[in-house]
This record gives structure tokens, C-alpha cells and sequence, in this order.
């Protein structure tokens, strides 16, 4: 007798996303992720894709192997947000969009390797360039991002 089909939730999609997404921040394949775990890279892959759904106990070891809390997998999720009620808070799972700059694989490279440098000048230097590149004056202070 077979189980009933698994179909992904968008709550699942998200979280293989974050997954994904947190895995590059630390420039990890997922060989070296599934180590960590315990499981296999396509066990990885499937999390990640939403091909499997991952479990709370497996979830948790994701959060210990990219040093990050288990509440990190949900952040963008409705209901996770501080300001939200069961009466005001939106009942969809925020798409991501093609033109996203953070959904890119190149965002994420460029984030890893600025913070690789090993020092702050460094890291200035190429906050320089960037701004000049950009027309920007390469000596003005960072702009706060709100």
C-alpha cells in the first residue's frame, strides 16, 4: 500500500530556500553540509528543493552545522513577524522575484568574499570602488539602509 503523495508546501519551499541561501553565505557545498548532518548531498538537495520535507529534529542539526538558529529558516514567513496577529498578518509566503539581488548566487559570492578579506581596509578599498564604479563619491560615509 503506498503513502499518500508528498506535495511541497510554500512553508517548505522557503525553508529549503533559506537553507540554500545560508549554506552559500558560508561558501558550503552541500557534500560538506550533509556531513555535517549526517545525511547524504542528495538528502541535502531535496531540502533544499523542497523534494523532501525536512523534519524538526533535522532542521535542528541544519541550524547547528550553519551556525545559525532554527528561527532564521522561518524569518519572511507570515506570523514571524513581531507586529503581526492571526487578524492582520497575510495569509501568502512572500515569491521571491527573478530580479531579486539577494536570491542570486552572485550576491551571495560577493557578500561571502568581502567579509573573507582579512581586514577592514581592505574591505574599504573595495567599498571605494564600488562607489566610484557606481558614479558615486568613493570617500563618502556608508548610507544606513532602513
Amino acid at each position: 500500500m503506498a503513502g499518500k503523495a508528498y506535495i511541497p508546501t510554500e512553508v517548505d519551499e522557503h525553508i529549503g530556500r533559506r537553507i540554500q541561501m545560508r549554506r552559500n553565505i558560508l561558501g558550503l557545498s552541500q557534500k560538506d553540509l550533509a556531513s555535517a548532518c549526517g545525511v547524504t548531498f542528495q538528502q541535502i538537495q531535496k531540502y533544499e528543493t523542497a523534494g523532501n520535507r525536512v523534519s524538526a529534529s533535522r532542521l535542528f542539526s541544519i541550524g547547528l552545522a550553519l551556525d545559525t538558529p532554527v528561527s532564521f529558516f522561518f524569518l519572511g514567513l507570515p506570523g514571524n513577524l513581531p507586529d503581526e496577529n492571526r487578524h492582520t498578518r497575510s495569509c501568502r509566503v512572500s515569491n521571491q522575484t527573478q530580479d531579486d539581488p539577494l536570491g542570486k548566487n552572485e550576491t551571495l559570492e560577493l557578500i561571502n568574499l568581502y567579509w573573507r578579506l582579512p581586514d577592514e581596509s581592505k574591505r574599504q578599498l573595495v567599498l571605494q570602488m564600488l562607489r566610484g564604479l557606481n558614479g558615486q563619491n568613493p570617500n563618502s560615509p556608508t548610507e544606513e539602509i532602513n
